[in-house]
């Protein structure tokens, strides 16, 4: 099962790792993560999908809560939450294809963000399952090169995550 974790961390060097190393050793497999300063730059909000099936996500919780560094941690409710991902997709786009790419980025709610003669880089933002849809989509049209920022989220309503 996948967890959404958000963890409020002091911004400050080498948490990141002390982070990350706790997952590590405890043999989980990080599935996405994104750090950034919060609305208070003395903080940084990590996000954090991780597979919980191996091993109970209380585990590591409990773990990252005696790292001093860490401020507060929360597995978001997968039926409370906002969550988006960009992703950056290059593609061969060459003659009538052009006009086909063009037409599904426009489906996605995308944007094209750079045009050479033979490809288009697309950027697409939304739910993981939405980028991995676009992605299979664009496939067939010679998918050149991909990357992906990992999920951010937040709570939804008033109460902070």
């Amino acid at each position: 099962m996948k967890h959404t974790l958000s963890v409020l961390v002091e911004n400050k060097p080498g948490v990141l790792s002390r982070v990350s190393g706790l997952f590590t050793r405890r043999g989980f497999n990080i599935d996405s993560l994104a750090v950034s300063p919060t609305e208070t730059p003395e903080r940084s909000r990590m996000t954090i999908t991780v597979d919980a099936s191996k091993h109970p996500v209380e585990q590591i919780t409990k773990q990252l809560d005696k790292l001093v560094n860490v401020i507060k941690i929360r597995d978001l409710d997968p039926d409370n939450l906002v969550a988006r991902e960009l992703g950056l997709m290059k593609v061969r786009a060459e003659g009538p294809l052009r006009g086909e790419v063009v037409h599904l980025v426009e489906i996605f709610g995308g944007r094209i963000v750079d045009v050479t003669t033979t490809t288009m880089t697309v950027q697409v933002t939304g739910s993981s399952a939405d980028l991995d849809q676009f992605e299979e989509l664009l496939r067939p049209y010679g998918l050149i090169e991909l990357v992906k920022t990992g999920v951010v989220a937040l709570s939804r309503g008033d109460r902070p995550t």
